[in-house]
């Protein structure tokens, strides 16, 4: 890589990229901005359409695509609709994976992006059930699907970006930066929908919830002028600078054969946040105002709570810096367990102040000690030839597992049971498993990352 000898970092600064050597920085200080602004706004654009479409599942779908099957199961289907774009989230980790770690990490974000915004502002001009019938809610289903793809590819690539573009003192950070992206994304993508969620809601549901989809296509603009700017990272130039013979054709099948107690462990700890993601801004904003709570006030403190948790990820990852990775989820996953049955409760006062204080609980505290290290933590686990592939397939999973289907099976309990208290159960059991696999699984903040193997 090229070096600017006009404005140089000092090694002092704890985003810059190191040389071997530890001494001189290969990036300036705005190639290194550029590389975490490049990985903060990919996500934050990703997850701003992602979740966009989950509130709107919890509010919206079911009185637009799913009406005719009453309130219960109209969410049930609604919400079934948000689980099949996490289905589809391993297949792109595995197809983005392949080519990320065959062709560039650059590459791979450009196209992952493309995509995201072309659903998103499909899904915004897409007509009703009752103007074209069954085909409406298969048309969701299949944009659906095409964004889960899309987001399968983003996380290893935006992740990637920022971690091997820095040195080993300040990974966590670097990555959080990255995972950032997506609680503020979905800060905008709630406060775009709770602006016109203020509509009477003949209007609301006419056309309110169809602006911020089409608003995609701007955010998309954006993003794409700053990441066609950064340059691959040096790992992976590194490994194509090395003889064809010597390099992996197939890294997912490698990642099989020799890496599968790091997908499995990675998996589990990935669960600790995405289910409690779910169960949290899918789950709860659906009990919360079928409880009677005000649709807007949610929200608004499901806003301010995406924000807690960037602050308290961010935190938490500067911290995994100096003590570790596991050490930090772990904490994370025991204060999870503590909390889980009083923020469960709280969400079904059917008030918005009970969902406020759950949500700074559960989706800022408990979600935010795991979300801010667990990045780096998945991806030290894996090799450069392989990383992309292994960390994808590790994250994408349980996204799926997660994030995917905890809404799902939170929502069949409470019809099966008729009380909440299940659900709390159910996410202490996950919460489990995942600190379980974290004190099992190695540390990596120590790894050497930047060997070309």
């Amino acid at each position: 890589m090229t070096r600017n000898t006009v404005e140089k970092m000092s090694p002092g600064d704890p985003l810059v990229h190191v040389d071997d050597d530890g001494t001189q920085p290969s990036l300036t200080t705005r190639e290194m901005r550029r590389v975490i602004a490049s990985s903060f706004m990919g996500s934050m654009i990703e997850f701003y359409d992602f979740v966009l479409y989950a509130t709107a599942a919890s509010i919206v779908f079911s009185k637009v695509f799913f009406v005719g099957l009453g309130p219960q199961f109209g969410l049930f289907a609604s919400i079934a609709t948000f689980t099949v774009g996490y289905v589809a989230r391993p297949l792109g980790g595995i197809v983005f994976g392949h080519f990320g770690d065959t062709r560039g990490r650059k590459a791979v974000l450009v196209l992952s992006l493309l995509l995201m915004g072309s659903a998103s502002t499909l899904m915004g001009l897409l007509p009703t059930t009752a103007q074209i019938g069954i085909l409406a809610p298969i048309a969701l289903v299949a944009l659906r699907i095409v964004q889960g793809i899309s987001v399968g590819g983003e996380w290893g690539g935006a992740t990637l970006v920022a971690l091997e573009h820095s040195p080993a003192r300040s990974r966590g950070l670097a990555t959080a930066f990255s995972s950032a992206g997506g609680p503020v994304g979905a800060v905008v993508g709630t406060l775009m929908l709770g602006l016109f969620s203020v509509l009477p809601d003949e209007q609301f549901l006419s056309w309110g919830w169809r602006v911020p989809f089409l608003f995609s296509i701007v955010l998309v603009g954006i993003g794409l002028i700053i990441r066609l700017k950064v340059a691959e990272t040096p790992n992976f130039q590194r490994l194509a600078d090395r003889a064809d013979a010597s390099r992996v054709r197939m890294p997912i099948l490698e990642v099989l054969r020799h890496h599968g107690k790091a997908v499995v462990l990675s998996l589990l700890a990935v669960l600790a946040f995405t289910s409690t993601q779910g169960l949290m801004t899918v789950w709860g904003v659906a009990e919360a105002v079928d409880h009677g709570a005000d649709r807007t006030g949610v929200l608004n403190w499901k806003a301010v709570a995406a924000l807690l948790t960037v602050v308290i990820g961010i935190f938490a990852a500067k911290v995994s810096d100096r003590i570790g990775r596991r050490t930090v989820i772990v904490a994370g996953c025991a204060l999870g367990v503590v909390l889980a049955f009083p923020i469960v409760m709280l969400l079904g006062t059917g008030t918005v102040w009970g969902f406020a204080i759950a949500m700074a609980l559960g989706n800022g505290l408990v979600q935010g000690l795991v979300y801010g290290p667990v990045g780096a933590f998945v991806a030290e686990q894996f090799p450069t030839s392989l990383r992309f592939s292994g960390a994808s397939a590790a994250y994408q999973t349980a996204s799926t597992i997660g994030a995917g289907f905890s809404p799902l099976i939170a929502t069949g309990l409470v019809v099966a049971v008729g009380a909440v208290w299940p659900v709390a159960l159910f996410w202490i059991v996950v919460l489990i498993a995942a600190g379980v696999a974290m004190l099992i699984a190695p540390e990596g903040k120590d790894v050497d990352i930047h060997v070309a193997s």
